[in-house]
């Protein structure tokens, strides 16, 4: 398993329920790919530097967690037909993740 990080933008017009139902739902999804998470920091609303889809604040989450390499196809697909994602990046930080105490 390799560690990896996703950066959430979640439109800023979500109500707070649909923004957890989304964080929840791709955490679902991830975890049923055979994926440990880490961490999902919720970073809250900020301003952007330039606009997208035509919004200038976006509600920023962070997951961190340790999944094999074929479950971040199905995760980036179903982030990319999540309606309230703007945008997403997924960046992969460590070649070989060991969980502590292993």
């Amino acid at each position: 398993m390799r560690k990896y990080e996703a950066l959430l933008l979640l439109s800023p017009e979500l109500a707070t329920d649909n923004r957890q139902e989304i964080v929840e739902n791709l955490k679902g999804v991830l975890e049923r790919q055979g994926t440990t998470m880490l961490s999902v920091d919720e970073w809250g609303m900020k301003d952007l530097a330039y606009p997208v889809q035509k919004k200038t604040r976006g509600h920023y989450t962070r997951f961190e967690f340790a999944a094999p390499a074929t479950a971040i196809a199905e995760f980036e697909r179903i982030v990319r037909i999540t309606d309230g994602v703007m945008k997403f990046i997924t960046v992969k930080l460590a070649d070989k993740y060991v969980p502590e105490g292993a």
